[in-house]
């Protein structure tokens, strides 16, 4: 399988990089600004660097070329995520999951629902909302991921699911456990994660805000 990690720079993106390279035997072209200054290639032979942003159309398009499956680690500019769909749909690539927030259909419940739309306000929710509208599309198979607040703990993969339409769980995970979401998703050949918007969370960690505020 060939994998595109768009915004392959990020804490989340070089995490994924990693633990793809480990635990499985894919390809992977990573895309980022400036990705040759950014980046150090670890396996030549399966990793390709593009250096570009999600504004440049034409570039966008050469790095999906029998790619099967993106990651988009970020999700903050409408016009970037459009041309990330409508690259797709140029090339022929259906199948993509995005790193999003928490809250965008206003499934964050009580007290930890009312401290996170303080910290990240109506306007950034509303973004993002509008960007993962993009992708929520019949035409693509697409696993929107709404990300509570992030952290890093080495060892610790830990994360809690939910669907769309139920209330969101987890004031905290680690970005070590998204990535490790990120490769069994890769990796699940059920089809299970096709077409769904999921919460993702730390167990044991309904709480009014997140430890580390």
């Amino acid at each position: 399988m060939k994998i595109l990690i768009l915004g392959a720079a990020g804490e989340i993106g070089r995490l994924l990089t990693d633990y793809l390279l480990e635990q499985t035997g894919h390809e992977l072209v990573l895309y980022a600004r400036n990705a040759d200054r950014r980046l150090k290639i670890k396996a030549p032979n399966r990793e390709t660097l593009v250096s570009g942003d999600f504004l440049d159309y034409a570039l966008l398009v050469e790095a999906m070329k029998n790619v099967d499956f993106i990651y988009l680690n970020d999700m903050n500019n409408k016009g970037g995520v459009r041309n990330v769909v409508n690259a797709m749909k140029e090339t022929g690539v259906t199948r993509i999951a995005v790193a999003s927030i928490l809250d965008i259909y206003d499934e964050v419940p009580g007290a930890f629902g009312a401290w996170n739309r303080r910290m990240l306000g109506e306007n950034g929710i509303r973004l993002h909302k509008e960007t993962a509208a993009l992708v929520e599309i019949p035409e693509l198979d697409y696993t929107i991921l709404r990300l509570t607040w992030l952290y890093n703990q080495e060892g610790n993969q830990d994360y809690l699911l939910t669907s769309k339409g139920e209330p969101f769980k987890g004031a905290q995970v680690t970005r070590q456990a998204v990535a490790q979401l990120m490769v069994d998703i890769i990796e699940d050949a059920s089809g299970k994660y096709i077409q769904k918007s999921l919460g993702v969370g730390e167990p044991d960690t309904d709480w009014d805000k997140p430890s580390f505020y």
